[in-house]
């Protein structure tokens, strides 16, 4: 085995800045929370890469200002029902899934239908998993043969809360149901597989009226996290 020794003198004088990139799941989750926010959101060292660059065009086509300046990018939401939904607008999610999957949640009420599409990739994967629950709270779409994109969606003004189990494990699924939620005048409950809680723990850091249950029993163990979505005027 090879041996490589290192100069105690160089690691020594090594004083360096080391700047991380942000995280891609997060960054995009920010933007799409940053225009739900009533008022100016600022994030420092958001991950500017294609997908995230996409959330922000998808924002952007919804009435929502964005300015990005050196390591900044600053959001001016405009409330949870601040979109400027206008006809004949197509959303790109490019190769996201967690964009092409959350956006459908968050645009759920749009009284005009909207365009989903995506790059080659993108547009192989299932999109049923996550066009069925939200088709569950009064949402209408339309899909490709192949269950994929691109689809378009009609939104509903009378949305209705739902109850839903998520099995697969998939935070993108669970997360766009979660904002669909939020939309409604009713509760909606949850059952999710254990998956990323990014979401999760925006709306706790928004203080959005989302609760996990925090029992230790048998259901939880078996099937994962019971979680309580409010309306957004409800308090926990």
């Amino acid at each position: 085995m090879k041996q490589i020794f290192y100069n105690k003198a160089v690691l020594n004088n090594f004083k360096k800045k080391i700047t991380v990139s942000g995280d891609k799941s997060i960054s995009i989750r920010w933007v799409l929370f940053a225009s739900l926010a009533n008022g100016i959101s600022s994030a420092s060292n958001l991950l500017l890469s294609e997908d995230v660059l996409a959330a922000i065009s998808s924002i952007k086509k919804l009435g929502i200002k964005v300015k990005i300046y050196k390591n900044k990018c600053l959001i001016y939401g405009k409330g949870l029902d601040g979109f400027k939904y206008k006809k004949n607008v197509t959303i790109d999610a490019k190769n996201s899934g967690t964009l092409g999957r959350l956006i459908l949640g968050l645009i759920i009420n749009t009284p005009y239908e909207i365009k989903l599409v995506g790059d080659e990739s993108l547009s192989k994967r299932d999109f049923t998993r996550v066009t069925m629950p939200l088709g569950k709270f009064g949402a209408k779409f339309k899909l490709t043969k192949n269950k994929s994109l691109p689809l378009t969606i009609q939104g509903s003004g009378n949305l209705k809360p739902i109850k839903y189990f998520e099995n697969k494990g998939s935070a993108q699924c669970k997360s766009s149901v979660i904002l669909a939620g939020l939309r409604t005048n009713g509760t909606t409950f949850i059952k999710a597989k254990k998956s990323r809680n990014h979401t999760e723990l925006l709306c706790k850091y928004h203080k959005l009226p989302l609760k996990i249950s925090n029992k230790k029993n048998i259901d939880l163990i078996l099937f994962g996290d019971r979680i309580k979505i409010s309306p957004i005027n409800s308090p926990l």
